[in-house]
């Protein structure tokens, strides 16, 4: 006979209940693990049904991060402003690379404010999840909404940062012309594989901090090899031509040149300077000739690398914000 001080008699199922395993128990009542990581498609289903709170937190984190400046806002178009002064003067006058590619502000500009685009997503996504410990610990939502809503603080940015960038074309004596409308698949594009990158790192820096630390490192060595101050044509030019092939893939390049493209499609009209010459017979500088299936690069970077680093993230969903 059992007495209420027995153990066994308490925690032992009653009634209809009796008799059934744990599992069994669970799959009556419809019981889950707490934490277990959803289905794909389960995930991707909770993912979109927190898009409200995705860009609401990057709006407020938007507004947010500057306002302990004195200039406040006007910092999102001053920094890549100021590393445009920076490379020019550098780049530009000291090395005289102004003298390789026509309208070299204008070319020089777009290649900053794009690459800055993809370095500064890929830099916050790798602090997302262990910089936000204590908001992932206390509410319960796709962790995958983080590095999501931090690139799309990056791509805000570039928005604000375009007028700029529109108005130094202009300057250059760049007409606005039909292929400006190619700007939004190619942010769109980029958009999507610095989404990616940035849920890669998410769960690379999740598990080991010091990555952060590193990073800064190697996006600076991706932009002085991605020929974002400078023509790396005359080069990679002397390479075997399998090294050339394999580095017209670089993503930063590819997308650099779909913006330059689209902001200044007379320098890369293969029409009008067939085999690389210009109108009067001079060679034209490699950095404006738009590669061959460029596009499908793009689509392939972009798309593969969201699917890839989403994928990614995704198996280790359980594991972020523990330990």
């Amino acid at each position: 006979m059992s007495t209420l001080s027995d153990p066994v008699s308490l925690s032992s199922p009653r009634g209809e209940d009796a008799g059934l395993s744990p599992k069994e128990l669970a799959a009556k009542y419809r019981l889950t693990v707490s934490g277990r990581r959803p289905g794909l498609f389960e995930y991707i289903r909770q993912l979109w049904a927190r898009r409200s709170f995705i860009t609401a937190f990057a709006t407020a984190r938007l507004v947010a991060q500057y306002t302990t400046a004195k200039l406040g806002q006007l910092w999102q178009v001053l920094t890549p402003l100021l590393n445009c002064a920076v490379f020019y003067l550098v780049f530009g006058v000291i090395m005289n690379s102004r003298d390789t590619v026509p309208v070299y502000i204008a070319w020089l500009c777009v290649g900053v404010f794009v690459f800055q685009f993809s370095q500064s997503a890929i830099q916050a996504g790798t602090r997302s999840i262990s910089d936000n410990l204590g908001l992932i610990r206390a509410l319960h939502f796709p962790r995958a909404s983080l590095p999501i809503a931090f690139t799309v603080i990056q791509l805000q940015q570039l928005l604000i940062s375009m007028v700029v960038l529109v108005a130094i074309v202009l300057l250059n004596g760049i007409s606005p012309g039909m292929t400006w409308l190619l700007i939004v698949p190619a942010l769109a594009l980029q958009a999507l594989f610095n989404t990616g990158l940035a849920l890669v790192m998410a769960r690379i820096g999740a598990k080991t901090s010091d990555i952060s630390q590193l990073m800064p490192f190697l996006l600076r060595t991706w932009m002085y090899v991605s020929g974002v101050m400078y023509s790396v044509s005359g080069y990679i030019e002397k390479w075997p031509t399998i090294y050339q092939k394999l580095y017209s893939w670089n993503p930063a390049t590819v997308y650099m040149d779909l913006m330059r493209y689209a902001f200044m499609p007379e320098s890369f009209d293969k029409a009008k300077y067939p085999g690389g010459y210009d109108a009067a017979g001079n060679a034209l500088p490699k950095a404006l000739i738009l590669p061959d299936h460029i596009w499908m690069m793009a689509a392939v970077w972009g798309v593969g690398a969201f699917v890839l680093g989403f994928v990614f993230f995704w198996k280790s969903e359980e594991e972020y914000g523990r330990g």
